[in-house]
């Protein structure tokens, strides 16, 4: 494809002199959709660079590739934390322990890592913290089928969630950073292997957990390793999926650093080569060069009256280590503030509702089934795998409903939470097994639409060079809260309907806060 004509600006120069430089008309990006002084202006003059230069380059082959990398993120974090409600009643039945702590030392797990590569993405890169967090949940999980007691199971699934709770935090910072503006909702139907892997977890589980199990009537501690192997099979199985997918990641997909987080740490050169690479890879020419940026910075200096000699200097992320700039960032104006403590606060109140509901969701499906004289692992499972297959569809609803003029990100995210909590109401209602999968559909269809539409409007919301610690931060929140939900479960009856009245009312709840963002991605023109 030949090279594409770019429209030039004037900048004035250090010497007085005007000059036109080459610069892409600036596409509106996250950075815009702020108010003045939320954003470095230094950084906001070279990320419309990029923008404009990635919306000039298009919808690529190196995107369409990042869309099913970075997707297995979304696959790994639906896998490995659905994992502990799906082996429970078998690990019951060999290990004798109080059900809600195989959650709780996983969520630890989970809690830690959001924090951990959340945060650093943003300090020393998000290549690196891409590819590492699928071989840690790979090789832990791998060894997690070996655990001779529940100790030492609970502390491997702890470690597979040091590493699964870095995916969503990094993996959306990285698809965000390099697609074009024009696709940005893409970010939701991302979900989709967030739903594919579901579907996954529960056809491999059925076969495995139904067929090499104890009875699950068998009173706890009863059973020997010999049989009720089932569950350790489904972690050998699950951990090698999980480094194929990593392998695939670090050895076949050649993983970019971010532009915006080299533009951010000063790097323009370097951010200038990784564009130039993406533009070969897909095929197109571009003529992106460091001194458009360098201009673009000067003029942005400029404007704003700084000191001309800082202009060589400035770097907008000092160094490696942690500070917590990034953070203070995510809070530099009463708008942005409001804005990131508003999404903390939804994180925090679904992470609590889901984890208390989606963790015990097999359990609560086989103790209810008891009552309807059908709780066999093959019916548990069975209903597992119909609820996966109803939430795919959701992720594509979701795709498009975030684009309609009159609903946006926020009006999907209200609509779809309160509609979550509606069907968690409806199913206390159930007098028999098929009415009971029938309102459990009904919650998985939507609840897919709302945490594809979550985990798309949060990475927006945040400035590009802070993203990763905003996912970190929002991440954070839903796991102590999803760390929260055990302990609650220790004290409460879960054969009752008390868990998903609490997590129903917690959810509709959610959903009220989203209409109360103050930023409204969707409604921004594509072009300035």
């Amino acid at each position: 494809m030949r090279e594409k004509s770019l429209e030039p600006i004037d900048v004035e120069t250090k010497g007085g002199k005007d000059m036109e430089t080459p610069v892409p008309s600036a596409y509106s990006s996250t950075a815009d959709l702020f108010e003045t002084g939320t954003v470095d202006p230094v950084y906001q003059a070279k990320a419309r660079i990029l923008n404009a230069t990635m919306q000039e380059m298009g919808m690529g082959k190196y995107q369409w590739w990042l869309f099913a990398i970075a997707g297995f993120g979304w696959f790994a974090d639906s896998v490995w934390p659905l994992l502990s409600g799906l082996i429970l009643s078998p690990v019951l039945s060999e290990f004798q322990f109080s059900s809600p702590f195989l959650s709780l030392a996983q969520n630890v797990g989970l809690l830690v890592g959001a924090i951990f590569w959340g945060l650093g993405c943003d300090i020393w890169g998000r290549r690196w913290s891409f590819n590492i967090t699928l071989f840690l949940a790979g090789v832990f999980g791998l060894a997690a089928g070996g655990a001779p007691n529940f100790i030492a199971l609970a502390s491997l699934l702890a470690v597979v969630g040091l590493g699964v709770g870095g995916n969503l935090p990094v993996d959306s910072a990285v698809f965000l950073d390099f697609v074009p503006g024009s696709h940005q909702y893409l970010l939701t139907i991302l979900s989709i292997w967030w739903s594919v892997g579901q579907l996954v977890v529960d056809l491999i589980a059925w076969p495995l957990i139904a067929n090499f199990s104890c009875d699950p009537s068998a009173p706890a501690g009863t059973c020997t390793r010999a049989g009720n192997m089932g569950w350790r099979y489904l972690l050998f199985t699950l951990g090698g999926m999980t480094l194929l997918l990593w392998a695939i990641r670090f050895f076949v997909f050649p993983l970019e650093e971010s532009p915006r987080f080299l533009i951010g740490r000063g790097r323009d050169a370097e951010a200038v080569a990784v564009v130039q690479r993406v533009a070969k890879f897909n095929g197109v020419e571009c003529s992106l060069t460091v001194e458009q940026l360098e201009r673009a910075g000067d003029a942005a200096l400029d404007a704003a009256g700084q000191d001309q000699d800082k202009k060589a200097t400035r770097v907008l992320s000092e160094s490696s280590v942690f500070t917590g700039e990034h953070v203070k960032a995510l809070f530099a104006t009463p708008k942005l503030a409001w804005s990131t403590s508003l999404l903390i606060a939804i994180w925090c109140i679904i992470g609590l509702a889901s984890t208390l509901y989606n963790s015990f969701l097999p359990f609560l499906l086989a103790s209810r089934g008891a009552e309807f004289g059908d709780s066999s692992y093959n019916i548990t499972y069975r209903n597992q795998v119909i609820l996966a297959v109803i939430g795919v569809p959701g992720a594509f609803f979701a795709g498009w409903l975030v684009e309609q003029r009159f609903v946006g990100r926020k009006g999907a995210l209200a609509i779809s939470a309160g509609l979550t909590g509606v069907f968690l109401f409806a199913s206390t209602t159930a007098r028999s097994s098929n009415a009971l999968l029938g309102w459990n559909c009904g919650y998985s269809f939507f609840s897919n639409i709302m945490y594809g539409v979550l985990y798309a409007i949060s990475p927006e919301l945040f400035p590009a060079k802070d993203r990763g610690t905003g996912n970190g931060l929002t991440a954070t929140a839903t796991r102590i809260f999803g760390i929260i939900a055990p302990v609650i479960a220790l004290y409460a009856n879960l054969e009752t309907a008390v868990p998903v009245y609490v997590s129903g009312g917690l959810i509709i709840g959610s959903g009220a806060l989203a209409l109360l963002l103050p930023y409204e991605p969707a409604a921004r023109p594509p072009f300035k």
